[in-house]
């Protein structure tokens, strides 16, 4: 399973990939599969944050909380569905603090590939889910593992932005980000969700991402997609 990383992200946790809880995440993953359970997303995009950003590359991370559990929706970027996959409520109300904030066109699909490519690594807390049951793979061991991947990103002198949206993303980095000094950009608001989006609205996350990389002297993202 975590041979699918890419291998700057391989060689980075080789150690962690190497510890019991992986084997027994392993072991649960076909267990759920064996059992005839559907599992989201396919194996082969369970690592797509990965693979789209390499750890280098990395220059924004956003963190979500496990992947969409709806047929086709999950493609193992955080908030992004696959095109052609009705745009989820969340992502929507991204979409509007976008065109409010940097001034995108309104997309016609969800998928947030283009995002990843230019370093945003869109990050689940937990990466796998069962089909028609949110957060159903929580506690076996993947939150284990992304603390473990944020914990190298903070390590970075090279700086990046942290979006942060909503409590258990806050609450998840910040435990880790709060254990070293660091040169890195932390911006919080509010989950997009439509229950929490009007104190999500009006956060300016993604112009606010820009001017720190240009300040650092990296390329701005484009976030129209």
């Amino acid at each position: 399973m975590t041979m699918m990383l890419e291998k700057s992200w391989r060689s980075l946790l080789d150690e962690e990939v190497k510890k019991p809880y992986i084997a027994d995440l392993k072991q649960y993953l076909e267990q759920e599969v064996k059992e005839g359970k559907v599992v989201y997303p396919p194996m082969d995009e369970v690592f797509a944050a990965f693979r789209y950003a390499p750890f280098e590359k990395v220059k924004v991370v956003i963190v979500g909380q496990d992947p969409y559990h709806g047929p086709n929706q999950a493609e193992g970027l955080c908030f992004s569905v696959k095109p052609g996959i009705k745009i989820p409520p969340s992502l929507k109300n991204i979409y509007r603090e976008l065109i409010e904030d940097v001034g995108i066109t309104m997309p016609t699909h969800g998928s947030l590939v283009s995002w990843a490519k230019q370093g945003v690594l869109l990050l689940n807390a937990t990466l796998t889910v069962r089909q028609g049951e949110p957060k159903s793979h929580y506690g076996h061991g993947w939150e284990t593992f992304t603390d473990k991947v944020i914990g190298e990103l903070s390590k970075r002198e090279d700086p990046l932005v942290f979006l942060l949206w909503g409590r258990s993303a806050a609450e998840k980095c910040d435990t880790i980000l709060d254990r070293c000094e660091h040169p890195h950009a932390v911006f919080k608001a509010a989950h997009p969700s439509p229950y929490s989006a009007e104190n999500f609205f009006g956060c300016r996350h993604f112009s606010k991402a820009n001017e720190c990389l240009a300040k650092w002297g990296k390329e701005p993202i484009d976030w129209q997609v």
